[in-house]
């Protein structure tokens, strides 16, 4: 029970765009599977290329995708976006002066009133970062219900840029849901989208808009974790307390052999501190553990060091322990 709702308009009258369809299908392909082929949304898609889009089917559809009960109701929206004096909107083909498209307010409104257990929408459109602030009584006052996730391409003042052919934004956010923002179990969530676009984009240029009200992390796509998770699960073996350490030695080093035509030195390479030594390795090189007085760990072995865990480690050795993981 996940649907998402991707929606591109290239075809606007007098002012049309030419990366949105492009985005779209980009967006609608990457969130329609998990990383390993199986099912993830059930993906509606509507563009310019194959249908007639109008104020009134828009919000037909967006209505229809936030209304009954299930897990995940995503909307994604690329075209063009602009500000008035009663708020932000989402521009449709058939606007016009007074009547630019669908409010934010309302898309707003009614993913406030949603069952969904979880709402996510991404926006990407110049002056989307109106979306869930509404002015009242002169005050900017983000009216964000339990459960909605909000990533926006730019402020309220600013553009959203297309570069060959696709938004910079949305380019950004299908990195991020095909591997760029997973966590080490493999999830990707609204959290980790954001943090991956707002660290490629500068300070100069569009900024990201990231609001939300939520109590858990919703994972939006999985991919194959960097660390298996039966490798993760033995950090707690290898570290029985957080503070502890690891104590290395060359025999943890499998090119520390005799069958290897370079010096050697004892205690020489062992199976099974070379079959650990590999996981500590891969432990390092995701970040959660580090070598003691040693820049790398191969030299932290050979030269009969230590490693222990770092934060992130720890944090993810608490999980381990409390079986959350």
């Amino acid at each position: 029970m996940r649907r998402a709702l991707v929606v591109g308009i290239n075809e606007y009258p007098g002012a049309p765009l030419y990366g949105c369809v492009n985005d779209a299908n980009s967006m609608a392909s990457v969130l329609g599977t998990h990383s390993d082929g199986s099912p993830n949304f059930s993906v509606k898609l509507i563009t310019t290329s194959d249908s007639t889009i109008t104020r009134s089917s828009l919000k037909e559809a967006i209505e229809s995708l936030f209304a009954g009960e299930c897990d995940i109701a995503l909307f994604y929206f690329s075209g063009h976006g602009v500000v008035t004096s009663t708020g932000g909107y989402i521009v449709t083909p058939d606007y016009k002066k007074y009547d630019e498209g669908i409010s934010m307010h309302d898309i707003l409104t009614l993913a406030n009133k949603s069952k969904a257990k979880d709402k996510v929408i991404f926006l990407d459109c110049c002056h989307s970062g109106a979306f869930g602030t509404p002015t009242i009584n002169d005050a900017n006052v983000a009216q964000i219900a339990e459960g909605i996730s909000v990533l926006t391409a730019s402020r309220d003042t600013e553009s959203a840029m297309e570069v060959n052919g696709s938004g910079v934004f949305t380019t950004l956010v299908v990195d991020a849901l095909q591997g760029g923002a997973s966590d080490l179990r493999g999830h990707i969530t609204p959290g980790g989208i954001y943090s991956y676009v707002d660290q490629a984009l500068g300070a100069w240029d569009q900024r990201p808009i990231f609001k939300t009200n939520v109590t858990r992390f919703t994972s939006l796509r999985t991919i194959t974790p960097p660390v298996p998770l039966s490798t993760l699960r033995k950090i707690c073996e290898y570290f029985p307390n957080p503070e502890d350490e690891h104590k290395l030695d060359p025999s943890y080093e499998f090119t520390n052999s005799k069958t290897i035509d370079h010096p050697v030195f004892e205690p020489y390479a062992k199976p099974e501190n070379v079959s650990k030594f590999k996981d500590l390795q891969k432990f390092a090189g995701v970040g959660l553990v580090k070598p003691i007085d040693e820049e790398h760990m191969y030299f932290a072995a050979m030269n009969s060091k230590s490693c222990r865990l770092t934060a992130l480690g720890y944090q993810y050795w608490r999980l381990i322990k409390e079986k959350k993981i």
